[in-house]
């Protein structure tokens, strides 16, 4: 990957649905580069898809928790599989250190995240959790 893929991803990073043609003029390249090296990205997993990020009118009124969890050993793979059948459950991560898996859910309501934080704490194979409610988000470069 070069400093024109790198610019390529930027650019595709902020807008998603830019036209090949668009990208081709801010690169100053060929529009058959620019839909080559697309290709490319996507053929080698660098580009992994495209999506949708929910802006804040559409995150509005949600009510987002991290729940770190420590787990049983051998447990993850029935943890995971309960964690994954969970609607409200956005994101899981392994971490290392005193936890084991990091869970990034959201609700509608509080009565309602409630009730998944208590699933997930019950969870066979769960040993302990710490939940941490999301006040206000300072900085977002999710793509």
């Amino acid at each position: 990957m070069d400093e024109t893929d790198r610019a390529l991803l930027t650019q595709l990073s902020a807008d998603a649905r830019v036209s090949v043609a668009t990208l081709a003029r801010r690169l100053k390249l060929a529009r058959s580069t620019i839909q080559a090296r697309i290709e490319r990205l996507e053929g080698t997993g660098v580009i992994a898809g495209y999506t949708v990020k929910l802006g804040d009118q559409a995150r509005q009124g949600r009510i987002r928790a991290t729940v770190l969890l420590s787990i049983e050993p051998r447990a993850q793979p029935q943890v995971l599989s309960r964690l994954r059948a969970l609607p409200e459950v956005e994101r899981i991560h392994t971490l290392s250190g005193r936890f084991d898996l990091q869970v990034q859910v959201a609700a509608q309501t509080t009565t309602a995240l409630d009730s998944v934080l208590d699933a997930i704490g019950e969870a066979p194979g769960v040993r302990s959790s710490e939940s941490l409610i999301h006040l206000s988000t300072k900085l977002d470069r999710a793509v």
